[in-house]
């Protein structure tokens, strides 16, 4: 992407997508016009040079934002940012990352549902890969986030507006191979990230959870042959409906790096990913998590410490564990709510309060799986060193509620039902033989 421009100025060929197509989609002010004139919206945002300019956008556009350098990859220095103070620490700081670019700035969209979409285009014709629904809400790195195919939550009109908005700047950009879309959806509104005209991380995903061979197919689109010539199918493709779910999830690095903050945020941190994939998406993500090294445990005791406002918000999550059998231990706050609620739990003293405190149960190895969402204050200390002794013990932690909620969902089915064990040419093989009017077959293990 930082190259395109200097070499085609030197003369160098650029195959697929102009270095043109590059810079509109990456210039904040000619996107944003693009973007007006398809009609498709954007949260509220803007640029910024300065301490002084990033101010004034913010206060236009009002706390919390998202800020981070234009032109970098992974999601490089881009952080949520609440009040003054750290928006002046983070202009000092990420300016000397992209000195030649300006910051980007925008409205954080909280509690929204993030959506990945790859897609390959001619500059005419486009074929949608796959769009992608993350587990974790926005503000977690895509790269981070696990996301499930298809998507499990969104609307036939939600996916129609996905689907038309990428058809509609595939065709703007003139892409010529592959093109990523982000995008979050509030209140029912599809807002657009961002768009990357090229490869993403994901497309290895999409390509073994479809079987269409993405990365390929743009390689010859990139070189001269149109999509109808590469994919003949590609319309019927499009709109046809995969017989099973597919779940991404990431492999993060917290057991190599002892003392490292387990928390996830917009800079991205993982290391790899792997894939879960069966008939529907309980089974899908369950298995995700035993191939990312973190499997969810049978039975035992759950460690749950929330920040406050998932507290209530999780009582349900807790009622359902408990229901499955599970022992539950939480720190005061979370234990006192959750006994308000009628769920049965022991209450472990935090750091502070003396032996034996939630860190000792979790290096003892006592619980099975840890729950905490990290927040602010003393609490944040206490999350610290509560994620760091999992790590240590290798004890799977959860620090999201989407994704706690995700995982009760798929104990509770692979307690009920056994997981369908077959190769990744067998699921293939099944949609030729819904076309022929076969019933797919299931094989299962417990």
């Amino acid at each position: 992407m930082n190259l395109a421009i200097p070499l085609e100025e030197a003369e160098v060929k650029i195959l697929g997508t102009s270095p043109d197509s590059i810079d509109l989609a990456e210039d904040r002010g000619r996107f944003g016009r693009l973007l007006d004139r398809l009609g498709i919206p954007q949260a509220p945002n803007g640029v910024a040079r300065s301490y002084d300019e990033a101010k004034q956008v913010a206060l236009q556009i009002n706390y919390p934002v998202m800020v981070r350098p234009s032109y970098v990859l992974g999601g490089r220095a881009m952080e949520v940012v609440y009040n003054d103070a750290m928006l002046e620490s983070y202009i000092a700081r990420a300016t000397t990352i992209s000195p030649d670019h300006p910051i980007l700035i925008d409205k954080f969209l909280d509690n929204a549902i993030e959506i990945d979409v790859d897609a390959l285009s001619d500059g005419t014709n486009t074929y949608i890969g796959g769009i992608m629904e993350h587990i974790e809400a926005a503000g977690i790195h895509s790269g981070d986030s696990a996301c499930v195919l298809p998507t499990k939550s969104l609307s036939k009109d939600i996916l129609d507006t996905i689907k038309k908005y990428t058809h509609s700047l595939a065709k703007a950009l003139k892409v010529k191979g592959l093109m990523n879309m982000q995008l979050a959806i509030k209140d029912n509104v599809v807002y657009l990230l961002e768009v990357n005209p090229r490869a993403s991380r994901t497309v290895p995903f999409v390509s073994k959870a479809t079987g269409v061979p993405l990365a390929k197919l743009a390689a010859k689109i990139m070189v001269g042959k149109s999509l109808p010539e590469v994919l003949p199918d590609f319309q019927t493709r499009e709109h046809a409906k995969l017989p099973w779910t597919a779940v991404k999830e990431a492999v993060l690095p917290w057991a190599k790096f002892p003392g490292v903050n387990a928390i996830l945020g917009p800079e991205m941190r993982s290391t790899g990913e792997v894939m879960g994939i069966d008939t529907d998406f309980p089974a899908a993500y369950a298995k995700s998590q035993a191939a990312a090294d973190s499997p969810l445990p049978e039975k035992g005791t759950i460690l749950v410490s929330l920040k406050n406002p998932h507290k209530e918000q999780a009582i349900q999550i807790g009622k359902r564990l408990a229901k499955m059998g599970f022992s539950l231990v939480g720190t005061t706050g979370t234990a006192e709510a959750f006994e308000k609620a009628g769920i049965a739990i022991k209450t472990v003293k935090k750091i502070a309060e003396g032996r034996t405190n939630v860190v000792d149960i979790i290096t003892n190895r006592e619980v099975a799986l840890v729950i905490n969402t990290p927040s602010g204050g003393r609490s944040q200390s206490d999350g610290s060193a509560i994620r760091q002794a999992a790590t240590r013990s290798r004890i799977p932690i959860i620090t999201t509620l989407s994704a706690a909620e995700a995982a009760t969902t798929a104990l509770e089915a692979t307690k009920k039902e056994s997981w369908t064990i077959k190769s990744i040419q067998d699921y293939y093989k099944e949609v030729h033989n819904l076309k022929k009017g076969k019933t797919p077959t299931k094989t299962s293990v417990k």
